[in-house]
């Protein structure tokens, strides 16, 4: 499955009433870090596709998603189960230590 681009119109229904834990990317177009973890993301959704969700947040675009879940430096990644951040990573991270934040 590939990523979804994550608003605050349908963050209730792609991840707040996700069945799977959903990996949130925080990112921005002019972010030089943001663009190395991206396709690493990308690879993940992939790979995980079935076991996970994975949504991409334009902070830029979505500036109250951002500040919804206080992301101050960027990229910021988050895990959530049931709606509920269970893990948070700020910068960036290879793509074992994402998947570690998985628990996979």
């Amino acid at each position: 499955m590939s990523t979804i681009v994550v608003t605050k119109d349908n963050f209730k229904d792609e991840v707040v009433n996700a069945s799977e834990p959903v990996l949130l990317d925080f990112w921005a177009a002019w972010c030089g870090p943001c663009r190395m973890v991206s396709p690493l993301v990308d690879e993940l959704a992939e790979e995980l596709s079935g076991k996970i969700k994975v949504g991409k947040v334009n902070v830029d675009e979505q500036p109250e998603l951002a500040a919804q879940f206080g992301v101050m430096s960027i990229p910021t990644l988050a895990v959530l189960k049931n709606g509920e951040v269970v893990k948070k990573s700020i910068g960036a991270k290879p793509k074992s230590a994402i998947k570690d934040m998985l628990g996979l």
